[in-house]
């Protein structure tokens, strides 16, 4: 299960990291945040990330270290989306994400 869950969340950073970084829809997204300076670093430190899930299939702290580091991403999403004011739906991926990798921040050690 943790290998499943370990692509799943790599993928959906690869795909949400390039996203950040070359779409207007998330250049939009970080002007409603008010962060828009920092879009380009977040996409690409997702994308580190990803990669990081996925080497740490093969290199187990490389995976431990890249969950902790989306977990904690996240984390901060969620309380960009509080300070915003969004709605509980518009948090709800934010919020899994963390809890995701939190998960695996933990199983990962574990192993």
């Amino acid at each position: 299960m943790v290998i499943f869950l370990t692509w799943f969340s790599a993928l959906s950073f690869l795909g949400y990291g390039i996203s950040c970084v070359f779409t207007k829809h998330m250049h939009l997204e970080f002007e409603r945040f008010r962060l828009v300076r920092f879009r380009v670093i977040v996409g690409v430190t997702q994308i580190a990330g990803a990669v990081g899930l996925l080497l740490g299939l093969y290199y187990p702290l490389i995976g431990i270290l890249s969950a902790g580091g989306l977990a904690l991403q996240m984390l901060l999403g969620v309380g960009v989306r509080i300070a915003i004011r969004d709605s509980f739906l518009l948090a709800l991926p934010a919020t899994f994400y963390f809890l995701l990798n939190t998960y695996l921040f933990i199983e990962l050690q574990r192993a």
